[in-house]
């Protein structure tokens, strides 16, 4: 099978209690359905880890206004640590997650007014969206930004993450993942200078070059529809030396752990991954000689690195929750791969929304 790239499903943020973050998350950006939630060990993910399986609790949580969501990750067997430098835009890795926006303004007085750490005033970016960048309580930093592609419409002025911002060391070397391998071949902007709309950043005020990627094939695929187009903005710092955000850490350690992207196709795309250069580092399919079981969703994932050690997760999903209540699992393996859901499949995990 060909490989086929539906969206973005998550972005994994390592956080120290995941039960608060899930709150905090739902009450303020909208991240309210959850679609699995798991305690166990990462018995699969060694070679970042420090060679031992940790235990884990995990929530993946969406918002069904579109967009992809929130893993949100916790280790039960040590405590996540927090980098020990101050982490600045450039720094390698992934620094923000774009959550698309109905009211950029609004969202910006609205989270002011309940007293969020919102960091400065809207600006726009250079290709004219508005924005503004907002801090959760665990330093984990958000940019919301202008959308215009929504699944359903709710009560939130936010939608799910469509996209991120990443720290690179070399544009070019970077794109053979973020170009090559996962579509992102359109640029919309690629400028260097200092910029207005960084300054409120820790590290902002230096000189960049900036790149915003996305992907001229609309995506395919059971959940493209909520998932809907995305972008990737590459940064690279002019007038410093970056540091790995994740040096002397382990993945699932406080921050951004990792972007994970929803496929159709693991051979086709272990395959792909080994030619360009980039080898999956985490194969559950080739570990387990099978699908992984979490409960309530099942399928197989593997990782790669970009050229910075930057984690790119990939997800085929074979068993995903609908309707719990009721049992009601879906089996892709039974549907046309490059079909998108019904609207009203998806839009019956509304069921599934916890209410504060």
């Amino acid at each position: 099978m060909e490989k086929i790239i539906s969206g973005i499903q998550q972005v994994g943020i390592g956080i120290p209690n995941v039960h608060d973050a899930f709150k905090w998350y739902r009450q303020n950006l909208g991240m309210d359905v959850p679609i699995f939630e798991e305690a166990a060990d990462a018995e699969l993910m060694l070679p970042y880890t420090g060679g031992e399986p940790r235990s884990r609790h995990a929530i993946l949580a969406v918002n069904l206004q579109g967009g992809g969501g929130f893993e949100i990750w916790q280790y039960t067997s040590r405590t996540p640590e927090l980098a020990d430098f101050q982490i600045q835009l450039g720094d390698l890795g992934i620094y923000v997650a774009r959550m698309k926006c109905l009211d950029v303004d609004a969202a910006h007085k609205q989270f002011t007014d309940k007293g969020l750490k919102v960091l400065g005033p809207v600006h726009t970016d250079p290709s004219g969206s508005k924005h503004f960048f907002l801090e959760d309580p665990y330093g984990n930093i958000f940019q919301i930004i202008e959308g215009d592609n929504w699944f359903t419409s709710g009560p939130h002025l936010t939608g799910g993450p469509e996209g991120v911002m990443i720290g690179v060391s070399d544009i070019d070397k970077a794109r053979e993942v973020y170009s090559d391998i996962l579509g992102y071949d359109t640029v919309l902007y690629d400028e260097t200078d200092t910029f207005e709309d960084l300054k409120a950043l820790p590290g902002g005020e230096g000189q960049f070059r900036r790149v915003l990627l996305t992907h001229s094939k609309p995506r395919q695929g059971g959940f493209s529809r909520i998932f809907g187009p995305s972008r990737i903005e590459l940064v690279v710092a002019q007038d410093r030396t970056p540091r790995k955000m994740f040096e002397n850490r382990f993945w699932g350690d406080r921050g951004y752990i990792h972007l994970c992207f929803d496929i159709i196709g693991m051979d086709a795309l272990r395959d792909e991954c080994a030619a360009k250069g980039y080898a999956f580092t985490v194969d559950s399919a080739k570990a387990l000689g099978g699908d992984f079981d979490m409960g309530e969703a099942a399928g197989s994932f593997s990782y790669i690195e970009d050229a910075d050690g930057t984690l790119i997760e990939f997800v085929e999903t074979y068993k995903v929750p609908l309707l719990k209540k009721l049992g009601w699992y879906l089996d892709m393996k039974k549907r046309d791969p490059k079909k998108p859901l019904p609207d009203w499949m998806l839009k019956a995990l509304r069921f599934n929304r916890v209410k504060d």
